[in-house]
């Protein structure tokens, strides 16, 4: 796990992306004969957001599929069912280091996901955090300093989630949004 330096910590805020959220949104919504149509969407959404929010740092998180996490031993359910195509699957391999090779942050582990990361890397981060992601799991995170930013229709339009809005669309805080 790579990670921003406390310099950029004081220079201003983190983008910290759950890449396979995003890779995901990307292989489904680029035809797929467009080849490594994840890896061309995935790069275009993240300097879309790089150009526009103009971070002072870039964490990218990764989920592993080669092993489980703790959350199936507290769930053996949990994610079962789900089943990729070796197509996205590869394109998944690639991306952190194609990612990393921008100069950006990347962290991928056994046992852990995206989300874990990115986590993480708001408790840990002094300055403002974006976290740039489809899962609506990230809304407990929200915070005074923890933004969400919810991809709505390709990588162009984009939600800003905080504390209110988790409120308003849920009627819990963001604490709260666990026990939903």
């Amino acid at each position: 796990v790579t990670g921003p330096t406390r310099d950029a910590e004081r220079r201003g805020s983190l983008l910290a992306i759950d890449g396979d959220s995003l890779a995901h949104r990307a292989y489904h919504g680029i035809p797929r004969a467009v080849h490594l149509n994840a890896v061309l969407g995935f790069t275009n959404f993240l300097l879309h957001l790089y150009d526009s929010e103009q971070p002072a740092a870039v964490l990218v998180g990764w989920d592993t599929y080669e092993e489980e996490t703790y959350r199936h031993e507290a769930l053996p359910e949990y994610q079962s069912g789900r089943d990729f195509e070796d197509s996205i699957l590869d394109q998944l391999e690639l991306l952190p280091d194609f990612i990393a090779s921008f100069g950006f942050a990347c962290a991928k582990r056994g046992g852990f996901e995206a989300d874990d990361f990115l986590a993480a890397a708001a408790r840990r981060w002094k300055g403002d955090v974006l976290i740039a992601t489809s899962d609506r799991d990230a809304f407990q995170l929200a915070s005074e300093r923890v933004t969400i930013l919810q991809p709505v229709k390709g990588v162009r339009e984009l939600v800003r989630i905080g504390p209110a809005e988790v409120l308003e669309r849920y009627g819990v805080l963001p604490t709260q949004v666990p026990e939903i």
